[in-house]
Protein backbone atom coordinates (compact mmCIF):
# COMPACT_ATOMS: atom_id res chain seq x y z
CA UNK A 1 0.00 0.00 0.00
CA UNK A 2 0.98 3.27 -0.20
CA UNK A 3 2.15 5.58 1.62
CA UNK A 4 0.96 9.44 2.37
CA UNK A 5 3.26 12.18 3.46
CA UNK A 6 1.84 14.83 5.74
CA UNK A 7 4.09 18.18 4.02
CA UNK A 8 2.45 20.55 6.69
CA UNK A 9 1.52 20.73 10.32
CA UNK A 10 -0.51 23.58 11.93
CA UNK A 11 -1.75 23.79 15.60
CA UNK A 12 -4.83 26.12 15.96
CA UNK A 13 -5.23 25.17 19.72
CA UNK A 14 -3.99 22.34 22.21
CA UNK A 15 -6.62 20.08 20.72
CA UNK A 16 -7.42 21.12 17.23
CA UNK A 17 -4.65 20.80 14.06
CA UNK A 18 -4.43 20.80 10.57
CA UNK A 19 -2.33 18.45 8.11
CA UNK A 20 -1.78 18.80 4.60
CA UNK A 21 -1.20 15.57 2.60
CA UNK A 22 0.60 14.88 -0.16
CA UNK A 23 -2.08 13.06 -2.66
CA UNK A 24 -2.20 14.59 -5.86
CA UNK A 25 -4.77 12.14 -7.62
CA UNK A 26 -7.37 12.75 -5.10
CA UNK A 27 -6.61 16.54 -5.08
CA UNK A 28 -7.54 16.53 -8.52
CA UNK A 29 -10.54 14.48 -7.55
CA UNK A 30 -11.33 16.53 -4.78
CA UNK A 31 -14.84 18.43 -4.68
CA UNK A 32 -16.40 20.75 -1.83
CA UNK A 33 -18.45 18.32 0.96
CA UNK A 34 -16.71 15.66 0.80
CA UNK A 35 -14.26 13.15 2.85
CA UNK A 36 -11.87 10.66 3.30
CA UNK A 37 -11.46 7.40 5.20
CA UNK A 38 -7.52 7.45 6.87
CA UNK A 39 -5.62 4.98 8.34
CA UNK A 40 -2.53 6.26 10.43
CA UNK A 41 -0.82 2.95 10.60
CA UNK A 42 -1.50 -0.67 9.58
CA UNK A 43 -3.20 -1.64 12.35
CA UNK A 44 -5.22 1.62 13.07
CA UNK A 45 -8.76 1.90 12.97
CA UNK A 46 -10.57 3.87 10.09
CA UNK A 47 -11.70 7.01 10.54
CA UNK A 48 -13.62 9.58 8.24
CA UNK A 49 -12.49 13.12 7.77
CA UNK A 50 -14.26 15.79 5.90
CA UNK A 51 -11.77 17.64 3.29
CA UNK A 52 -11.38 21.06 4.55
CA UNK A 53 -9.29 22.17 1.69
CA UNK A 54 -7.49 20.94 -1.41
CA UNK A 55 -4.89 22.33 -3.97
CA UNK A 56 -4.70 20.86 -7.14
CA UNK A 57 -1.48 22.79 -7.92
CA UNK A 58 0.75 21.33 -5.29
CA UNK A 59 -1.39 18.21 -5.52
CA UNK A 60 -2.86 18.03 -1.47
CA UNK A 61 -5.83 17.41 0.73
CA UNK A 62 -5.88 19.40 3.64
CA UNK A 63 -7.84 18.17 6.83
CA UNK A 64 -8.94 19.73 10.29
CA UNK A 65 -8.96 17.12 13.14
CA UNK A 66 -10.13 17.54 16.56
CA UNK A 67 -7.86 15.37 19.08
CA UNK A 68 -11.05 14.52 21.27
CA UNK A 69 -10.71 10.20 21.30
CA UNK A 70 -8.02 7.57 20.50
CA UNK A 71 -7.00 7.84 16.75
CA UNK A 72 -7.15 11.26 16.38
CA UNK A 73 -4.86 11.77 19.58
CA UNK A 74 -2.39 9.54 18.29
CA UNK A 75 -2.34 11.32 15.16
CA UNK A 76 -1.88 14.83 16.99
CA UNK A 77 1.47 13.21 18.81
CA UNK A 78 2.84 11.21 15.52
CA UNK A 79 1.94 12.72 12.61
CA UNK A 80 4.25 15.71 12.12
CA UNK A 81 5.51 16.70 8.74
CA UNK A 82 8.03 14.09 7.22
CA UNK A 83 5.46 11.39 8.65
CA UNK A 84 3.12 9.18 6.44
CA UNK A 85 -0.13 7.93 6.95
CA UNK A 86 -0.59 4.42 5.83
CA UNK A 87 -4.26 5.09 4.33
CA UNK A 88 -5.95 7.60 2.40
CA UNK A 89 -9.33 6.35 0.60
CA UNK A 90 -11.64 9.12 -1.47
CA UNK A 91 -13.07 11.25 -2.28
CA UNK A 92 -15.97 10.16 -0.37
CA UNK A 93 -19.33 10.92 -0.61
CA UNK A 94 -21.72 12.97 -3.13
CA UNK A 95 -19.77 16.28 -3.62
CA UNK A 96 -22.15 19.38 -1.96
CA UNK A 97 -24.12 20.87 -4.67
CA UNK A 98 -22.79 24.32 -5.67
CA UNK A 99 -26.52 25.77 -6.70
CA UNK A 100 -27.49 28.84 -9.10
CA UNK A 101 -28.28 30.56 -5.80
CA UNK A 102 -27.45 34.96 -6.49
CA UNK A 103 -27.00 35.29 -2.78
CA UNK A 104 -25.76 31.95 0.16
CA UNK A 105 -24.95 32.42 4.05
CA UNK A 106 -22.42 29.96 4.64
CA UNK A 107 -22.25 29.08 8.49
CA UNK A 108 -19.45 27.20 10.43
CA UNK A 109 -19.40 26.63 14.10
CA UNK A 110 -16.09 25.11 15.31
CA UNK A 111 -14.30 22.64 13.79
CA UNK A 112 -17.09 22.72 11.10
CA UNK A 113 -15.72 26.15 10.11
CA UNK A 114 -13.29 24.14 8.13
CA UNK A 115 -15.25 22.01 5.93
CA UNK A 116 -17.52 24.85 4.79
CA UNK A 117 -14.62 26.94 3.47
CA UNK A 118 -14.45 24.98 0.27
CA UNK A 119 -18.46 25.79 -0.38
CA UNK A 120 -18.10 29.75 0.42
CA UNK A 121 -15.36 29.30 -2.24
CA UNK A 122 -17.44 27.26 -4.66
CA UNK A 123 -20.45 29.70 -4.34
CA UNK A 124 -17.85 32.18 -4.74
CA UNK A 125 -16.03 31.36 -8.24
CA UNK A 126 -19.92 30.85 -9.01
CA UNK A 127 -20.52 34.12 -8.64
CA UNK A 128 -22.89 34.64 -5.87
CA UNK A 129 -22.45 37.33 -3.18
CA UNK A 130 -21.52 35.09 -0.10
CA UNK A 131 -22.16 35.72 3.37
CA UNK A 132 -19.87 34.38 6.49
CA UNK A 133 -20.87 33.59 9.87
CA UNK A 134 -18.13 31.54 11.87
CA UNK A 135 -18.88 31.10 15.64
CA UNK A 136 -15.99 29.84 18.24
CA UNK A 137 -16.01 29.66 21.91
CA UNK A 138 -13.39 32.36 22.28
CA UNK A 139 -10.58 34.04 20.31
CA UNK A 140 -7.85 31.70 21.04
CA UNK A 141 -10.22 29.42 18.99
CA UNK A 142 -10.47 31.18 15.79
CA UNK A 143 -9.11 30.01 12.60
CA UNK A 144 -9.17 30.62 8.91
CA UNK A 145 -10.43 33.85 9.53
CA UNK A 146 -8.13 35.66 6.53
CA UNK A 147 -9.31 32.34 4.26
CA UNK A 148 -12.64 33.28 4.50
CA UNK A 149 -12.40 37.39 4.20
CA UNK A 150 -10.53 36.31 0.69
CA UNK A 151 -13.68 34.31 -0.55
CA UNK A 152 -16.77 36.16 1.20
CA UNK A 153 -18.70 39.43 0.38
CA UNK A 154 -19.31 39.57 4.16
CA UNK A 155 -17.98 37.74 7.50
CA UNK A 156 -19.72 38.03 10.68
CA UNK A 157 -17.27 36.85 13.35
CA UNK A 158 -19.21 35.35 16.61
CA UNK A 159 -17.57 34.15 20.27
CA UNK A 160 -19.61 32.77 22.97
CA UNK A 161 -17.53 35.43 25.45
CA UNK A 162 -17.42 38.37 23.26
CA UNK A 163 -13.79 38.34 22.81
CA UNK A 164 -13.47 38.48 19.05
CA UNK A 165 -16.62 39.61 16.56
CA UNK A 166 -19.88 39.84 18.05
CA UNK A 167 -20.47 38.23 21.55
CA UNK A 168 -23.53 35.80 20.79
CA UNK A 169 -24.06 32.56 19.37
CA UNK A 170 -23.95 31.73 15.94
CA UNK A 171 -27.59 31.52 15.63
CA UNK A 172 -27.19 35.20 16.54
CA UNK A 173 -24.85 35.54 13.85
CA UNK A 174 -27.18 34.32 11.66
CA UNK A 175 -29.75 36.57 12.73
CA UNK A 176 -27.77 39.45 11.79
CA UNK A 177 -27.33 38.51 8.39
CA UNK A 178 -30.88 37.57 7.90
CA UNK A 179 -31.77 40.93 9.00
CA UNK A 180 -29.83 42.65 6.76
CA UNK A 181 -30.21 40.73 3.82
CA UNK A 182 -34.25 40.07 2.82
CA UNK A 183 -32.81 37.84 -0.59
CA UNK A 184 -30.79 35.26 0.83
CA UNK A 185 -31.50 32.43 -1.58
CA UNK A 186 -29.53 29.48 0.77
CA UNK A 187 -27.89 28.30 3.87
CA UNK A 188 -25.26 26.12 4.03
CA UNK A 189 -24.40 25.25 7.73
CA UNK A 190 -21.87 22.54 9.26
CA UNK A 191 -21.00 22.16 12.85
CA UNK A 192 -22.10 19.92 16.10
CA UNK A 193 -25.80 18.21 15.16
CA UNK A 194 -27.42 20.68 18.22
CA UNK A 195 -26.06 23.69 16.20
CA UNK A 196 -27.30 22.39 12.80
CA UNK A 197 -30.74 21.55 14.08
CA UNK A 198 -30.97 25.81 15.53
CA UNK A 199 -29.37 26.92 12.12
CA UNK A 200 -32.34 25.09 10.30
CA UNK A 201 -34.70 26.13 13.03
CA UNK A 202 -33.26 29.86 12.31
CA UNK A 203 -34.41 29.85 8.45
CA UNK A 204 -37.35 27.64 8.39
CA UNK A 205 -39.93 30.21 9.31
CA UNK A 206 -38.54 31.98 5.87
CA UNK A 207 -38.44 28.88 4.23
CA UNK A 208 -34.85 29.29 2.91
CA UNK A 209 -33.13 26.30 1.70
CA UNK A 210 -31.06 25.14 4.26
CA UNK A 211 -28.39 22.05 4.05
CA UNK A 212 -26.26 20.54 6.49
CA UNK A 213 -23.16 18.39 6.91
CA UNK A 214 -24.00 15.48 8.85
CA UNK A 215 -21.51 13.09 9.91
CA UNK A 216 -22.22 10.18 12.06
CA UNK A 217 -20.41 7.28 12.95
CA UNK A 218 -18.71 5.71 9.85
CA UNK A 219 -17.28 2.50 9.57
CA UNK A 220 -16.61 1.41 5.87
CA UNK A 221 -17.76 4.44 4.40
CA UNK A 222 -19.36 2.35 1.43
CA UNK A 223 -22.68 2.15 3.02
CA UNK A 224 -22.85 -1.88 4.10
CA UNK A 225 -22.12 -1.33 7.77
CA UNK A 226 -25.32 1.00 7.90
CA UNK A 227 -23.67 2.67 10.76
CA UNK A 228 -24.34 6.39 9.34
CA UNK A 229 -27.87 5.91 8.73
CA UNK A 230 -29.69 9.14 9.67
CA UNK A 231 -33.35 9.78 9.04
CA UNK A 232 -34.21 12.40 6.50
CA UNK A 233 -37.91 13.26 6.47
CA UNK A 234 -39.72 10.15 6.07
CA UNK A 235 -36.88 8.02 4.68
CA UNK A 236 -33.69 6.67 6.05
CA UNK A 237 -30.51 7.63 4.06
CA UNK A 238 -26.77 6.35 4.97
CA UNK A 239 -24.68 9.58 5.03
CA UNK A 240 -21.36 8.26 3.65
CA UNK A 241 -22.94 7.32 0.42
CA UNK A 242 -26.33 9.31 -0.23
CA UNK A 243 -25.00 12.44 1.58
CA UNK A 244 -23.24 14.21 3.73
CA UNK A 245 -25.85 17.10 2.82
CA UNK A 246 -28.54 17.03 3.19
CA UNK A 247 -32.01 19.62 4.02
CA UNK A 248 -31.72 20.75 7.21
CA UNK A 249 -35.49 21.10 7.43
CA UNK A 250 -35.89 17.48 7.06
CA UNK A 251 -33.08 15.81 9.06
CA UNK A 252 -34.06 14.36 12.32
CA UNK A 253 -31.32 15.85 15.01
CA UNK A 254 -32.87 14.78 17.73
CA UNK A 255 -32.29 10.60 16.42
CA UNK A 256 -29.07 11.86 15.33
CA UNK A 257 -27.95 13.36 18.79
CA UNK A 258 -28.90 10.17 20.30
CA UNK A 259 -27.40 7.70 18.41
CA UNK A 260 -24.14 9.35 18.28
CA UNK A 261 -24.28 8.82 22.17
CA UNK A 262 -24.64 5.49 21.90
CA UNK A 263 -20.87 5.10 20.91
CA UNK A 264 -19.81 7.05 23.57
CA UNK A 265 -18.90 4.95 26.14
CA UNK A 266 -17.42 2.78 23.75
CA UNK A 267 -15.02 5.67 22.96
CA UNK A 268 -14.01 6.95 25.96
CA UNK A 269 -12.74 3.09 26.69
CA UNK A 270 -10.76 2.42 23.38
CA UNK A 271 -9.34 6.33 24.86
CA UNK A 272 -8.26 5.02 28.03
CA UNK A 273 -7.10 2.13 27.28
CA UNK A 274 -4.81 3.32 24.18
CA UNK A 275 -3.48 6.47 26.94
CA UNK A 276 -2.81 4.19 29.62
CA UNK A 277 -0.47 2.02 27.14
CA UNK A 278 0.95 4.91 25.64
CA UNK A 279 4.64 5.48 26.31
CA UNK A 280 4.42 9.21 24.48
CA UNK A 281 3.28 11.70 27.31
CA UNK A 282 2.93 14.88 25.65
CA UNK A 283 1.30 16.44 22.55
CA UNK A 284 2.57 19.05 20.36
CA UNK A 285 1.65 22.54 21.94
CA UNK A 286 0.43 25.42 19.98
CA UNK A 287 3.84 27.25 20.33
CA UNK A 288 5.57 24.66 19.02
CA UNK A 289 6.34 23.65 22.40
CA UNK A 290 5.33 20.38 23.93
CA UNK A 291 2.61 19.91 26.84
CA UNK A 292 1.22 17.38 28.92
CA UNK A 293 -1.38 15.70 27.70
CA UNK A 294 -4.45 15.74 30.58
CA UNK A 295 -6.83 13.40 29.12
CA UNK A 296 -9.69 15.39 27.52
CA UNK A 297 -12.76 14.16 27.56
CA UNK A 298 -14.69 13.10 24.70
CA UNK A 299 -17.19 15.74 23.77
CA UNK A 300 -21.22 15.20 24.18
CA UNK A 301 -22.34 14.66 20.33
CA UNK A 302 -25.27 17.22 21.24
CA UNK A 303 -22.95 20.20 22.76
CA UNK A 304 -20.16 22.26 20.88
CA UNK A 305 -17.05 20.00 20.53
CA UNK A 306 -13.95 20.82 22.21
CA UNK A 307 -11.93 23.63 20.12
CA UNK A 308 -15.06 24.93 19.02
Amino acid sequence: MSKFEIVTREDFSEVTYLLEVRHPQMAKAAKPGQFVIVMLNEHGERIPLTIADYDRERGTITLVIQAVGKTTKQMQQECQVGTFLFGLVGPMGIPSPISHAKKVLCVGGGLGVAPVFPQARGFKEAGAYVIGVLGFRTKDLVFWKEKFEAVCDELILCTNDGSAGMKGLITDGIAVALAGHSDIDEVVAIGPPIMMKACAEATRARKIKTMVSVNPIMVDGTGMCGGCRVKVGDQVKFACVDGPDFDGHLVDFDDLMSRLRRYTTVEKEAEKKWSEHCRLTTIPGQDGKVAKDEGLELPDPSEEVLGG
